[in-house]
């Protein structure tokens, strides 16, 4: 009777673990305040870095200057999560596009703007946690193509422009997708969609780091 009652606990307790894991593993709150970031360069210093940064890449640019904070995997893609405290979203997007220059950049809807780069989509948007501190999404056009939401990236662009940007048909063939809830929102302090997290702690990136 003893054994059917320590089985039963440890079941119990395995179910409950079992609970709290994504599909990438543990789950932990995706947002983040400025007393969770590690040390930054002052914005003038960082600023002037950008500024002066050879960097072809939008993805090089944001991963040579910010503290990677999360990797979000696909199949066989991913999107990077950055963060900083040193600018606003507008002050962002205005850096980043005179460095280098992208295709296009939605309006601010839902408190996110969404960049278009010829790889990669930048999504900017506050944690939720802390209006100080940006979170700076990299996903890389892969990415996006096999795990974005057609619906998220209407509220940016219409599906016109969306075609222009992944291939002809592809918004109708990511909703139909989609109905069986393979999409992907962005990210967000709950619910990933399909992709699996990664540990959701600040690993590293930043002034020094490269590919």
């Amino acid at each position: 009777m003893f054994k059917k009652w320590l089985l039963l606990v440890i079941a119990i307790i395995m179910l409950s673990i079992l609970a709290a894991c994504g599909p990438g593993g543990m789950e932990q709150d995706a947002n983040v305040s400025a007393a969770d970031m590690p040390d930054e360069p002052s914005k003038s210093d960082l600023t002037a870095a950008i500024e002066t940064d050879n960097s072809n890449e939008i993805d090089d640019l944001v991963e040579a200057h910010f503290p990677l904070l999360d990797v979000v995997h696909g199949d066989t893609y991913e999107a990077e999560i950055f963060a900083t405290q040193r600018f606003t979203k507008q002050e962002l997007v205005d850096l980043f596009s005179s460095v280098i220059q992208p295709e296009n950049v939605s309006e601010e809807k839902d408190n996110q703007q969404i960049m278009v780069y010829p790889d990669d989509f930048v999504t900017l948007k506050h944690s939720e946690n802390d209006e100080n501190v940006i979170l700076i999404e990299v996903a890389s056009e892969e990415f996006v193509r096999n795990n974005y939401s057609p619906s998220f990236l209407q509220t940016y662009f219409t599906y016109r422009l969306l075609d222009s940007f992944l291939g002809n048909g592809w918004s109708n063939r990511r909703a139909r997708a989609c109905q069986t809830g393979d999409c992907y929102g962005g990210y967000t302090g709950s619910g990933y969609g399909t992709p699996s997290r990664g540990s959701g702690t600040f690993r590293g990136g930043g002034p020094g780091t490269g590919k």
